[in-house]
């Protein structure tokens, strides 16, 4: 069975703590940071509730991807979502994010490699953005919570990324892990 690929559909960052980020043609990946020039971008956690608890945890959420498809069910739904709307730094087209274990490492562009360490665990803030859109994206189902909103990943190589970039997979040995909130 061969690894699952993808390709980049845009790719997004923002200086400061917003909601959502302005698109880009490209951005640069830093080894152990995460997105040049983006808030989240350290070596320790950067969210802002996370920073007050600890400032010293290390920064498991340098970059966020979500996949396009994920914004195609939410219009599908009523909900005009556009890309960089959820704060994610890339966006895929073909990958099913959610179903890859953690540890699983993504390439893009030329040099660029992040490795998956757990779920988005998406906030209230999301319904001041659009009402209505966390039971989007945080469904409750019989079998426990879904969580919709990306994945999170830190950077185990840098590089450029920008749309059009193909994305291989490649999947860790040993146990399959799923993706939890970190």
């Amino acid at each position: 069975m061969s690894a699952p690929s993808g390709e980049v559909a845009a790719v997004a960052r923002d200086e400061g703590h917003r909601f959502s980020k302005p698109l880009r043609e490209a951005i640069m990946l830093l080894e152990g940071l995460g997105v040049e020039g983006d808030a989240h971008c350290g070596a320790t956690v950067k969210h802002r509730s996370r920073v007050r608890l600890d400032p010293t945890v290390p920064n498991l959420r340098q970059v966020h991807l979500i996949a396009a498809e994920l914004l195609e069910t939410l219009a599908e739904a009523g909900f005009a979502v556009a890309p960089g709307d959820l704060g994610e730094n890339v966006l895929t087209r073909g990958l099913d994010l959610h179903a890859l274990p953690r540890g699983a490492v993504l390439r893009g562009g030329e040099t660029a490699e992040v490795e998956l360490t757990g779920l988005r665990n998406p906030c209230y803030q999301i319904d001041a953005f659009r009402p209505g859109l966390l039971a989007q994206v945080v469904r409750r189902t019989p079998a426990g919570v879904e969580l919709r909103g990306g994945v999170m990943a830190v950077v185990r190589r840098g590089g450029r990324v920008a749309p059009g970039d193909a994305v291989e997979v490649q999947l860790p040995g040993g146990t399959f892990e799923p993706l939890e909130r970190v």
